[in-house]
């Protein structure tokens, strides 16, 4: 049951440090201290206290009446509330993007007297296509940029290439079309009027600027050590979390009492951040147990020594458990046994782990459009419509998530692999035909057979200090040397490597 989530992980928290505690893995305190990535935390908290003085502006409801008055028909109207909700979830919860959404739906419908089960669907599963596209979409994305250490940016344009936003939006407007062909045969005209007065434009000066300084945080040079070091890493969430607190604190002011402050606190999602508090200690505790080893080494042995086939698996995996199951804890779980899998293809020589992140991220995000309770948002949109005394089949649910998924997840993934993949497979190519030594041309960049993330692997996973941080990075970026390193889970191995 989702309410009992947060406790669980802080229950499996609470026993991975006893038994660490009690010798049977090295795991203390202070291991669970760093295992917790609290920028994050302070993202996904500021996020939540800005959106939620956003909704209360009233300018989402504004906005979507304004695109509504625009369309000639019920088709076009469903099919442009649902992409409207889906740009609005590129940089807004997926659940509050229905909650501000499905009001207008539910209008729309009542107006002219048809079901609004389906177009209430079609919003929430837009809504949960999108959330991949960006940083600040969603919980899932939060926990790649975190663990990858991906900026705002990255999610557009990264290493050289189009981003896995563009898949994203790629799958929108394929399934856009899905939808324009589920709803063909509402051709009833329609006539709406912009009513809704915005209250406040201030939290949607915050929501823009949270975007912009997001933004700018992608080129600060990172310092080498010290306090400016901690906060270049917390950088995200700082920014997140101020902006939150200035909002906050000019409504107290506007409204002379606490009550906007009361109302941000009660809105923010209490359990998915204890949920996540929770889940980083339990990982760092199986990571520890050789859990997370394990898990790598059976994809390994399924998906042999072909990327593309590894590929495959982690999507279809995503998108079929995905429909089940809460992908937050599945999302967090995997991505440093995606991280391990990566560093053992190759024949141990490791490869760039993007592709298999994106495959992962894709896959987990829009399997939930699969089964009504495969996500937040959809659980959401018929809590609304049984509100309104509709009754939901699942029969109706699967009629628009069935092709809006597999349309999106086609294209989004078919794109991820061209771009990602195909790139990922030349250098393997160029790797195998030619020794390190001749890979290094003068005043010409060298062909990285040293894959993207095995660095931060090492680093991440050795705990080395500052100066010896220093010098492996200088190390490891050399190609010739790269090759020579081998990161092997054992207590033996961590010496060595040293």
């Amino acid at each position: 049951l989702p309410q009992y989530r947060p406790f669980a992980a802080l229950g499996g928290a609470a026993l991975s440090l006893a038994l660490g505690a009690a010798g049977l893995w090295d795991f203390t305190l202070m291991d669970a201290a760093r295992a917790v990535d609290f920028n994050v935390l302070l993202m996904m908290a500021g996020t939540m206290g800005t959106v939620s003085l956003f909704i209360e502006s009233r300018m989402p409801a504004r906005l979507a009446e304004l695109l509504i008055v625009r369309v000639p028909n019920v088709k076009w109207a469903v099919c442009m509330l649902a992409l409207f909700a889906g740009v609005i979830s590129a940089f807004v919860d997926n659940v509050a993007t229905v909650l501000m959404v499905a009001p207008v739906g539910l209008a729309i419908a009542r107006k002219l007297k048809i079901s609004p089960v389906p177009v209430l669907i079609a919003i929430a599963v837009s809504s949960n296509l999108q959330g991949a596209a960006t940083l600040v979409g969603d919980t899932t994305s939060i926990l790649l940029g975190g663990f990858a250490e991906m900026n705002f940016f990255d999610f557009f344009w990264m290493h050289g290439r189009p981003g896995v936003f563009w898949g994203v939006e790629l799958g929108a407007l394929t399934s856009l079309l899905v939808l324009l062909w589920l709803f063909r045969k509402e051709k009833q005209s329609i006539t709406a009027s912009v009513e809704t007065q915005v209250e406040d434009d201030m939290p949607t000066a915050l929501m823009l600027l949270t975007v912009g300084l997001l933004i700018v945080a992608s080129f600060l040079p990172q310092p080498e050590s010290g306090l400016l070091a901690t906060l270049y890493d917390l950088r995200s969430g700082l920014i997140c979390m101020t902006l939150c607190v200035v909002g906050v604190v000019r409504a107290c002011l506007r409204d002379r009492s606490a009550k906007p402050l009361v109302q941000v606190v009660q809105e923010l999602d209490r359990d998915t951040l204890l949920l996540l508090f929770g889940l980083f200690i339990v990982i760092a505790g199986i990571r520890t147990a050789g859990v997370i080893d394990a898990a790598a080494q059976l994809f390994h042995t399924v998906a042999g020594e072909d990327p593309f086939r590894l590929y495959v698996l982690l999507v279809v995996v995503s998108v079929v458990l995905s429909a089940f199951i809460d992908n937050i804890p599945y999302v967090a779980t995997m991505l440093p046994v995606v991280q391990g899998i990566a560093a053992l293809m190759n024949n141990g020589a490791g490869m760039a782990p993007e592709v298999f992140y994106f495959g992962l991220l894709t896959g987990a995000t829009l399997g939930g459009n699969l089964t009504p309770i495969g996500a937040s948002a959809n659980i959401a949109a018929i809590g609304i419509l049984r509100k309104n005394g509709e009754t939901v089949r699942t029969a109706d649910f699967l009629r628009i998530g069935v092709p809006f998924t597999l349309a999106a997840v086609l294209t989004g993934s078919v794109y991820l692999w061209l771009v990602w993949g195909r790139a990922l497979e030349a250098t393997e190519n160029v790797c195998r035909q030619r020794p390190a030594a001749t890979l290094k041309r003068p005043n010409k960049p060298p062909v990285l057979c040293r894959k993207t993330g095995l660095r931060r692997a090492f680093l991440r996973k050795y705990d080395v200090s500052v100066k010896e941080k220093s010098f492996l990075q200088k190390t490891l970026d050399n190609f010739g040397i790269s090759g020579i390193i081998t990161i092997v889970p054992s207590d033996t191995a961590h010496e060595q490597n040293r």
